[in-house]
């Protein structure tokens, strides 16, 4: 709502006519805050913080329709502070300087301090990020930022030192519900004054495809409602589905929501559950997810966690990352979805990972080891008065191809098989073969 001082009373009222539902059913008090239980419910830090009359510089993060806003405005009015709103991407660093050099004096002429919300606080740069710092530190004003953005990504350090981060979560369905039947009881703010026969399972339906955001489910309510031509209105799953618009993903390549979906893709993976898989890659693909990073993915996936365990799971992988350059969308997507189950469900091992971090650590840290002479290569003039490749012993010439030789100079060992899947068999294999080789090496140093 505007500066109320700005405007008469009826102007007021016709700027309040112009409000969206979401916006008229703010909270006015704190009692009235729906959700957030787990920092502002009793004796929790943001409630400890009120009663000590402790309120500090704050960031709220979390996703839209949260409250974020709200609280900002709701913590204003309990702590009879001065509040002042600025836009991170509307402002540049003249106006932020103006609204701190106005807070100074406020506080210069009262004694009371100035509550500064930024809205979409990761939109400032580092330098305007860095102004705030002096005025939050001399308690000139008590910051709230408001950000969509991980904190820890998206703000200056300094910033997050001086501040406490609250994470907004999601609002469940119950909480949701409970505020789309406080509109349509609320005479004054809400939509009370027009008859609605309202079906429950509507306003469950209004209340999950929100996902969490009140602000998108009183949006569909309000449409819902005014846009019915009879009295009282008939509000059923179908109005309420023709209501609201399709599901707009919060996706943002370089954000939480991108690392986290892929994080939960290989995760439900690697954990051999496919329905959690297929959920989480059915997500990334309606964001609108690269299918190139998708493919990475589960190929990255099929040679960490499954290795030798199943083969083949690295050849479905690239098949499924061929088809994704040889098709394109939507056909590919069927491949993905093949591969990733493929991955899920095979036997997992992660003996091959495990090799190689092994193997580059003594390379990285230990001594190096020189290319013994039966393994150099002896394939150009004067290699044989070298003594390159003297005493190697050619593995086919021996039965079932193999001969008890060391590669190394000195006895490593660095892949361990599991007893699952494929790498079964391979234990059993590597097992004699090792067996042999220490038979070899025995009978060759009797005195050892």
């Amino acid at each position: 709502m505007p500066d109320a001082g700005l405007y008469s009373e009826s102007a007021r009222e016709r700027l309040r006519k112009l409000e969206p539902l979401a916006v008229r059913m703010r909270p006015r008090h704190l009692a009235e805050f729906v959700g957030q239980e787990h920092f502002l419910g009793p004796g929790k830090l943001l409630r400890r913080m009120l009663e000590a009359d402790r309120l500090g510089s704050m960031i709220f993060y979390g996703p839209p329709g949260t409250g974020k806003t709200t609280l900002a405005y709701l913590l204003a009015r309990v702590t009879r502070s001065r509040f002042r709103e600025l836009h991170a991407a509307a402002v540049g660093l003249k106006e932020v300087r103006q609204e701190l050099l106005e807070a100074r004096h406020h506080a210069e002429a009262t004694g009371t301090r100035t509550i500064l919300f930024i809205d979409e606080l990761h939109h400032f740069n580092r330098t305007q990020q860095d102004v705030l710092l002096a005025d939050i530190e001399a308690g000139t004003i008590s910051l709230i930022g408001a950000t969509t953005q991980n904190p820890f990504f998206a703000l200056n350090a300094p910033l997050i030192s001086r501040s406490q981060i609250f994470t907004f979560e999601p609002l469940s369905v119950p909480q949701i519900e409970m505020i789309l039947s406080r509109a349509l009881h609320d005479a004054e703010r809400g939509l009370g004054k027009i008859p609605v026969d309202a079906d429950p399972q509507a306003l469950r339906y209004l209340a999950e495809v929100s996902d969490g955001d009140a602000r998108r489910a009183l949006n569909a309510l309000e449409v819902a409602v005014l846009s019915s031509p009879t009295r009282p209105v008939r509000l059923t799953v179908e109005v309420a589905r023709e209501s609201v618009q399709r599901k707009a993903f919060e996706f943002d390549k370089s954000g939480d929501t991108h690392y986290d979906l892929a994080s939960a893709l290989i995760k439900s993976m690697r954990g051999s559950d496919p329905d959690a898989t297929i959920y989480w890659l059915a997500r990334m693909l309606e964001s609108g997810e690269d299918v190139r990073f998708i493919a990475r993915r589960i190929v990255i996936c099929a040679s960490e966690d499954v290795g030798n365990a199943d083969p083949r799971a690295l050849a479905v992988a690239m098949a499924a990352q061929q088809a994704v350059e040889f098709l394109g969308l939507p056909e590919c997507m069927f491949a993905l979805a093949q591969a990733a189950l493929y991955v899920a469900t095979a036997p997992k091992s992660n003996a091959v990972t495990r090799a190689l971090q092994a193997a580059r650590r003594d390379v990285q840290q230990g001594r190096t080891l020189p290319v013994p002479k039966p393994l150099q290569d002896a394939s150009y003039p004067g290699a044989k008065q070298l003594g390159r490749g003297e005493g190697y012993l050619y593995s086919h010439d021996f039965p079932a191809g193999f001969v008890p030789q060391r590669y190394l100079p000195e006895p490593r060992i660095y892949y361990e098989p599991t007893d699952r899947g494929y790498e079964a068999e391979i234990r059993q294999r590597l097992e004699t073969w090792r067996q042999l080789i220490e038979q070899v090496q025995r009978e060759a140093n009797p005195s050892d």
